[in-house]
């Protein structure tokens, strides 16, 4: 806006203007920045702001928001009845009101040496492989609800209300024997459900498991490092792979997400993630998941958390008190972490515990029906 417009007096037509001439009226000024907001959700004021017009956003185009931007895939869609497994925390004279989550890409750019580095790719492949199991995998009582999309922003999903097992594994009195049983077959259940759709975790750990505070049913959550069994992998090591062009030839397409071909296991939370991940030679995500679980299982048994010496755990070697307090599943803990081409046993829902009875019998037993003695 030159000098003259700004000393130049506002028109206004009023009932005794009778001139035909056009009306000038300056453009109404706002109380805040205007970014992507409509102007009717802004409350107009009458005088002329001194702040200068904002500079547009700007937003790269290799970025992981492009993910959620219009229009959004089908594929990303809420599930037919979303809300069927949630309970509503209050009710309207005409709506049910649920909590949930929004999660949104975190890019962090940082500058090394004078050149800007960013993780904007490794959060995008994080996105598309939690979207690729919440839009693959049919829902489960033992894996957080997805809700659906929004555009521009991220993944809704249920809002859990409970906390980590981590924290369940801190309080005392310890879990009953019982109550450990119960919590062996939900993780189990729930890894089963995952493993049939060829899908790995990536990255079990006692974080990655929310326990809910009424029923004390386990959620898996956190799929940013799944990986389908059915890909081809490079070491975590190599380049990483490019998720930008999949990206964009996917919306294009308009077709549903299909698996990535090529695709890399990178290293989950110690003491949980396999050797075989640790040392980037992991070729079966599956097997790598039974070992975290196996991790899981033994700190469930022991009602605290455990570590292994980075160094050892590389060479599949364990703690000798690895187990030292294990009253149940150290026969099924050994199967699991045994080494992958060593007849590591795998995750099936068979193995679930249905009588708690049974289970309390004597280790011996215990390693003589997984073939460790």
């Amino acid at each position: 806006m030159n000098q003259e417009e700004e000393t130049q007096p506002a028109l206004v037509a009023s009932s005794s203007f009778s001139s035909s001439e056009p009306v000038y009226q300056p453009p109404p000024a706002y109380n805040q920045y205007n970014h992507g907001v409509e102007e009717n959700e802004h409350i107009l004021d009458n005088t002329t702001s001194d702040s200068p017009f904002p500079s547009p956003i700007y937003k790269a185009l290799r970025h992981p928001t492009s993910i959620f931007s219009f229009p959004t895939p089908t594929a990303y869609a809420a599930p037919p009845n979303p809300t069927d497994s949630l309970t509503p925390f209050a009710h309207g004279s005409a709506s049910e009101l649920f909590r949930c989550v929004v999660k949104k890409p975190d890019v962090i750019q940082l500058e090394i040496n004078g050149e800007m580095n960013s993780n904007s790719s490794d959060v995008t492949i994080q996105f598309l492989a939690e979207l690729r199991v919440y839009t693959t995998v049919a829902r489960h009582r033992n894996i957080c609800a997805f809700l659906g999309c929004l555009e521009n922003v991220g993944m809704v999903l249920a809002y859990i209300e409970g906390r980590t097992l981590y924290d369940v594994l801190q309080e005392r009195p310890p879990l009953s024997q019982k109550q450990k049983i119960d919590y062996h077959n939900q993780l189990l259940d729930g890894l089963s459900h995952l493993h049939s759709y060829q899908l790995s975790h990536g990255d079990l750990s006692l974080l990655n498991v929310q326990v809910t505070r009424k029923t004390n049913t386990i959620k898996l959550l956190d799929f940013g490092r799944s990986v389908s069994a059915d890909s081809s992998f490079r070491s975590p090591d190599e380049e990483p792979v490019d998720p930008f062009p999949y990206l964009h030839r996917t919306r294009s397409s308009e077709s549903n997400l299909p698996t990535v071909k090529v695709e890399q296991i990178h290293r989950g939370t110690r003491p949980f993630s396999a050797p075989e991940i640790l040392r980037g030679e992991c070729q079966d995500p599956l097997l790598a998941d039974a070992y975290s679980f196996g991790m899981v299982i033994v700190c469930l048994d022991r009602c605290e958390s455990v570590d292994v010496k980075p160094w050892d755990q590389r060479k599949d070697r364990l703690p000798t008190d690895l187990f030292n307090g294990c009253e149940l599943f150290e026969g099924r803990a050994r199967g699991y972490l045994r080494r992958w081409d060593d007849n590591r046993r795998r995750l099936f829902k068979e193995d679930i515990i249905h009588d708690a009875d049974t289970e309390t019998t004597s280790v011996a037993d215990s390693l003589e029906s997984y073939g460790l003695r």
